[in-house]
């Protein structure tokens, strides 16, 4: 009895020392469960695959980083490196007519002298490794936006077919991934370079008195940095078979994340590849199955928090527990084991805690009716809540599940989305493109799998679609144009507040102004600059405007936020001048009433969303659609505002 007693005690005790020694593996299996209890779409081999594809960019760019955080430094910059080597890849085969092998061997190179750059200014220029990369960050996303001149450019087929799969089943980046981590694997395990790394990290001078050349190192291991950085970039674009400028951003912080997930500390010298690929897959299943689950857009973020902080804490109670007093040979009550004890309880309380909180987030279906799959661009602008809140209330009438997720202005976050209605078996899809080229190939995932796709403000490039619900944009900046020539009088001088740069809408409605306002060629515009579509930037940049050109006479923005931001800034500079927005935002039409806006451009987004939900329903139903829906766009002045309020 009391043999078996103690081998009952040293079997908890081992399985508490694995649980322990391995705080990434355990925090990735807990998820894995929970998901698959809470959803029965998660544990599919077509859904398994989808978190391999959805976690490849992430941990490749994370590989790299993971040489950088071993050896004591950090690298911000790995996200516009990546996509500043996609952009040039692009551009050379495309543009430039280059051979696809030199463009290859050219976009790694940019991604391999972007990482020396940053260990030069790290090692020689003795600047800090979070300026140098700060720096490099700017500099790489605003050279692919010169390069891309703001716009997407297609890649050639052979280089897209990477975004693909083998044998029609195993898709193409999981096996980069996989052949990446290998390498970060030999590298770190059984080169000197590896070696180095370490030590650096562990104690710099020491390494340096033990003849290790430093400055020499962190030059190669920068390197490195920027050319995984540049395979996760290839990788991206060719899963979007487009190169996008603004392609990545925030990537850096997930793939630090992920790094840090895996069991590395920011202090240096610790560090695996296997750890790193454990926290990449982490982020992926829990992006994965907060989609699958209609998490909230907004309680995914402050649970992608709380997890990622959950599994450094687990990772930090098994590094204590290593410097613990106390054997757990026998498994008794011995002073480590009790420790290990406490902390596997608290363990096992703060999972709890996460499933419960998981389960009171994941809607209650009240309908039996087909559910819908909805991907916003972005939540954060009122004019696609607006068509959000529209969407809602059509699909409540209708007794339809609506299913919303916020693509965050990310094409391949969305191409993640679309991947995950597919496992589920949406019966219709509404998309609302981050970018129209974009969304072609996870659009054909859904084509091949029969599932109709309502497009909404924003068309589909190279896949096919049921019907278009939009606004005309080029035809809402040739309006803008109008009225602005009608309120100066036919001459003047105006400023342009662009939006994002490289994003569709921001392309259409400032082409439209200009066909518009080249009509009246006593009407100068001065200056054009991005605003992001935000109307914080838009009363900065506006104010700069105003600093560099002096007195203007119009303001034309391309949304209705930066059209505000614009307002108060003349307001504060004691100027006026007509100003113009686009959306016809609840915000943006009061300030027209109020004598703020001039006019605005009125999309009517509710509507645009409550038509896309209709048409949607409607080919559930088998019943035919036109092939565009038209919404259509109403210029909203002091003497028809009532109407809109």
């Amino acid at each position: 009895m009391a043999t078996d007693t103690a081998k009952s005690g040293g079997a908890r005790s081992v399985v508490g020392r694995f649980l322990l020694e391995n705080g990434a593996l355990t925090a990735l299996a807990v998820l894995v469960v929970v998901m698959s209890l809470l959803s029965g779409d998660f544990l599919t081999a077509q859904n398994l695959l989808n978190v391999g594809v959805q976690a490849a960019v992430i941990a490749v760019l994370a590989f790299g980083v993971t040489f950088v955080i071993i050896s004591g430094g950090i690298d911000l910059s790995v996200g516009s490196v990546a996509a500043l080597s996609a952009t040039a890849l692009a551009f050379l085969a495309a543009v430039d007519g280059v051979p696809i092998w030199l463009a290859v061997v050219l976009a790694a190179a940019t991604g391999t002298a972007c990482g020396l750059v940053n260990g030069a200014l790290i090692a020689y220029g003795k600047l800090p490794p979070f300026i140098a990369t700060l720096a490099m960050l700017s500099i790489g996303r605003g050279l692919s936006l010169v390069i891309s001149e703001g716009s997407p450019i297609a890649l050639p087929d052979p280089v897209a077919r990477l975004g693909d799969s083998l044998g029609g089943w195993f898709p193409v980046p999981v096996l980069i991934m996989l052949l990446m981590g290998l390498v970060t694997a030999v590298i770190l395990r059984r080169t000197f370079t590896g070696r180095a790394m370490y030590a650096i990290g562990g104690n710099e001078e020491a390494a340096r008195l033990s003849g290790i050349r430093v400055e020499r190192q962190k030059l190669g291991i920068y390197a490195l940095s920027g050319l995984f950085a540049a395979v996760a970039g290839v990788i991206l674009a060719a899963r979007l078979a487009s190169a996008q400028p603004q392609a990545a951003q925030g990537y850096e912080l997930d793939a630090i994340a992920a790094v840090v997930i895996g069991g590395a500390s920011l202090a240096g010298g610790v560090g695996t590849a296997l750890g790193t690929l454990i926290g990449a897959l982490i982020l992926a299943v829990l992006r994965n199955g907060l989609n699958l689950l209609s998490v909230s857009a907004f309680w995914q973020q402050v649970v992608i928090g709380v997890v990622i902080a959950l599994a450094v804490l687990f990772d930090t109670l098994r590094r204590r527990s290593g410097g613990a007093g106390g054997g757990p040979g026998a498994g008794g009550p011995g002073v480590g084991g009790g420790r290990r004890g406490v902390r596997l309880a608290l363990a096992a309380a703060v999972t709890a805690l996460v499933v419960g909180a998981l389960s009171f987030l994941v809607p209650n279906s009240s309908s039996d009716g087909p559910r819908v799959g909805m991907s916003l661009s972005t939540l954060n602008n009122p004019f696609f809540l607006q068509m959000r809140d529209g969407a809602q209330e059509e699909a409540d009438e209708a007794g339809v599940n609506l299913i919303v997720t916020d693509a965050q202005d990310d094409a391949s976050q969305q191409a993640d989305q679309i991947q995950n209605f597919i496992s589920t078996g949406v019966d219709a899809m509404v998309l609302n493109p981050v970018d129209s080229d974009a969304s072609g190939p996870p659009v054909r995932g859904a084509n091949n799998a029969d599932i109709p796709v309502i497009a909404a403000d924003r068309g589909v490039e190279g896949a096919e679609v049921e019907t278009l619900v939009a606004s005309d944009n080029v035809e809402g900046g040739r309006e803008a144009a109008r009225v602005m020539a009608d309120a100066l009088g036919e001459e003047g001088r105006i400023v342009v507040l662009q939006g994002t740069p490289g994003t569709s809408a921001s392309r259409e409605r400032g082409s439209g102004f200009a066909e518009g306002i080249a009509e009246f060629p006593d009407i100068e515009v001065v200056s054009q600059q991005p605003a992001d579509f935000d109307r914080s930037r838009g009363l900065d940049v506006m104010t700069n405007m105003l600093q560099s050109n002096g007195d203007v006479d119009g303001v034309f923005a391309e949304n209705d936020e930066m059209a505000l931001g614009a307002a108060a800034a003349l307001s504060s500079a004691g100027k006026e001048a007509v100003v113009i927005g686009f959306d016809g935002t609840p915000e943006g039409v009061d300030a027209v009433g109020e004598g703020v806006l001039y006019a605005t451009i009125a999309q009517r987004p509710a509507e645009l969303g409550r038509a896309a939900v209709r048409n949607a329903i409607a080919v559930i139903e088998g019943e035919r659609i036109e092939e565009t829906v038209k919404v259509p766009v109403e210029v909203v002045t002091e003497d028809n505002v009532d109407d809109f309020s």
